[in-house]
């Protein structure tokens, strides 16, 4: 609830509480706040006792956080019945970048060299290298990365 709370501001509300209720009724309000808010816990506890009590048995695993949205996604991504794990186990980012990057250049990546038998590029420019200086006439060679 306070996660994002840093020092300076705590200790400008500890200043504040001085200030605003006085050195010596400051403790009875400490005990009065945490007293409320132990009454509220309390409150929500038992409420969320006698909804899982009416809801019945079968929805004895039910948590009240699973209706955050983003808990209730996470949650069922990571239920194996629909085989996303394999999906997301098998999809190796690096690899896939490489062979963009090999596409892009003009370069035969590790997994199509291997499946293809001939070598040769085939006319391409190879992107990586650089030339000293063009002719007057000729123009730059186009570059994929820079567009």
């Amino acid at each position: 609830m306070f996660n994002d709370i840093g020092p300076l501001e705590l200790v400008t509300i500890i200043v504040l509480a001085v200030l605003v209720f006085g050195p010596e009724k400051l403790p009875k309000m400490i005990q009065d706040v945490t007293r409320t808010i132990r009454k509220i816990r309390d409150f929500s506890e038992s409420a969320k006792a006698d909804i899982r009590e009416e809801l019945g048995p079968e929805f004895k695993d039910f948590e009240f956080e699973d209706l955050n949205p983003k808990t209730f996604i996470r949650k069922q991504l990571d239920n194996d019945e629909l085989g996303l794990k394999e999906i997301r186990n098998g999809f190796d980012l690096k690899k896939e970048m490489a062979e963009v990057t090999d596409a892009v250049h003009g370069r035969e990546s590790e997994s199509s060299s291997s499946s293809s038998s001939a070598g040769s590029a085939g006319g391409t420019v190879d992107m990586t290298k650089k030339r000293e200086r063009l002719a007057p006439d000729e123009r730059p060679p186009f570059d994929a990365d820079a567009t």
